[in-house]
């Protein structure tokens, strides 16, 4: 029964890590679509104005770096991009107000940021459009005579 399960377990991994990227990446990019355009109830807080450091560079960072992720292309680079910016905010906003994320208000980048880095370490998962792109290049051409 356990060995059945663990079986089962291992054979979904690759599908469990794909969906959590997409969720993980399309919550971020969520983030700074509604930093960068207002929409989706707009910035918390006031919006950033066009190059302001550094909310309109984690804007962007979260919009590009969300979307590359999201799609499943430069996955590793672009999670890591995305992580290090979140602990660039916890260290940087949240971390003098108070030190545990529930007291200053880090949970949610202290979770990005964990949840990214663990996406650049364990990969895209299925479901992910680099993995179909790199495999249509790989198709060998038929020999002719």
């Amino acid at each position: 029964m356990i060995e059945d399960l663990s079986r089962l377990a291992e054979r979904a991994r690759p599908v469990l890590l794909g969906l959590a990227r997409i969720v993980v990446s399309l919550l971020f990019a969520c983030h700074g679509a509604a930093a960068l355009f207002g929409v989706l109830g707009g910035a918390h807080g006031k919006a950033p104005a066009f190059g302001e450091w550094p909310g309109w560079w984690a804007a962007l960072i979260q919009l590009v770096g969300g979307a590359l992720v999201l799609l499943g292309v430069v996955v590793r680079p672009a999670a890591l991009v995305c992580a290090g910016s979140m602990a660039y905010a916890y260290f940087s906003v949240h971390q003098e107000h108070a030190l545990w994320p529930i007291q200053n208000g880090g949970e949610p980048a202290a979770m990005f940021c964990w949840a990214f880095l663990l996406i650049a370490a364990a990969g895209p998962g299925s479901l992910a459009l680099g993995g179909l792109l790199r495999r249509r290049t790989r198709v060998p051409r038929p020999v002719t005579a």
